[in-house]
């Protein structure tokens, strides 16, 4: 049966003049055409597996179950998996097909959630995907691993059914915004986003009470159990634009406070050929790390995930992933094919 056939008819009409994200293209989907996106409204995905590279709270010791959905809302230059976001990688799948997959990652491998990865042009799929896992009695929480550039309202259709939000916060400049993610509008549009989950879900609960840890000491080792509920942000450090960074956090500090829970990745490897002179060429130095990271201790923030660079480069491959092989992320646990 065709995923399409599968939705009932509350959640098929979003697909039938697309406001799903920012773009707001108004085509509808469930005639062949296609958004910004550059989905119809036929479920498809590249890879689903037992993922280990996600923060501690997230990914535990058995790692989270995480779906990477073709297409993309967003399509940033530098995405590095722009062979589902950007070259359509990936096949149609029914919702009874994820959902017996997702349950086998959890009877075999234990996954300790559903990590939806950039789901926004799918989120109707997803709500019946969510409902059909509790149908069948899976506890596990549900993870909305998102750009950031998403509609208030969008999120409201998705409240039932998130747990953890684990959000990007990409961009404060505007012109930067625009230049590599056509979304000038982005930190206005992230902000109003970002507002929205932590009234929805509150800060990870991994921190939630938790004043006295140090910063980036938490392992899967130290955790009792993974997250949850809650958001967790995410700002990838960008080589050249350190400003930018700096901008971010200020921004999130003046909105959310300390106690908000970050992730500060350095994990930046260029996937495509830039201009001669760009910086997106080249990697994060331990320079423009070390004043991102003084910058956020300096503002306040307490509950940080930091990725040094020296990390980083350890760990390229996992964090370069190539979906054309069977497993793309060297390392994970995979179960079928």
């Amino acid at each position: 049966m065709p995923s399409l056939d599968s939705l009932e008819e509350s959640l098929l009409s979003y697909y039938r003049a697309c406001e799903l994200c920012p773009r707001r293209c108004g085509v509808d989907r469930t005639e062949n055409q296609v958004g910004f996106c550059g989905e119809g409204a036929r479920l498809r995905i590249a890879t689903i597996e037992a993922h280990l590279g996600e923060e501690p709270p997230i990914s535990g010791k058995n790692g989270s179950g995480t779906v990477f959905f073709s297409g993309c809302s967003l399509r940033c230059l530098f995405c590095q998996n722009y062979q589902i976001s950007q070259e359509a990688l990936g096949r149609q799948w029914t919702l009874q097909e994820l959902a017996d997959r997702l349950a086998l990652l959890h009877e075999h491998e234990g996954i300790h959630n559903v990590n939806l990865v950039t789901p926004d042009h799918f989120l109707p799929h997803t709500v019946a995907l969510v409902r059909l896992l509790r149908d069948r009695g899976i506890p596990i929480p549900t993870v909305y691993n998102l750009s950031g550039y998403q509609r208030v309202e969008s999120l409201r259709l998705i409240e039932s059914v998130a747990d953890i939000y684990l959000p990007d916060f990409k961009y404060a400049d505007p012109t930067l915004a625009h230049s590599l993610s056509q979304a000038a509008n982005y930190a206005t549009v992230a902000l109003e986003a970002l507002c929205e989950m932590v009234r929805q879900k509150g800060f990870l609960d991994t921190f939630v009470g938790n004043h006295d840890h140090e910063i980036a000491a938490i392992s899967a080792e130290d955790l009792s159990s993974p997250s949850r509920q809650g958001v967790l942000v995410r700002h990838l450090i960008l080589p050249g634009y350190i400003q930018n960074s700096l901008q971010v956090l200020s921004i999130l500090f003046v909105e959310f406070g300390g106690d908000l829970p970050i992730s500060l990745m350095s994990q930046y490897a260029p996937v495509r050929q830039f201009p001669l002179g760009s910086p997106l060429s080249r990697q994060v130095t331990r320079n423009e790390f070390q004043e991102v990271f003084q910058h956020a201790q300096e503002l306040g923030f307490r509950n940080l995930f930091v990725q040094f660079p020296e990390e980083a480069a350890m760990d390229r491959r996992p964090f370069v992933p190539d979906f054309h092989l069977v497993n793309p992320f060297p390392g994970n646990i995979r179960t079928g094919t």
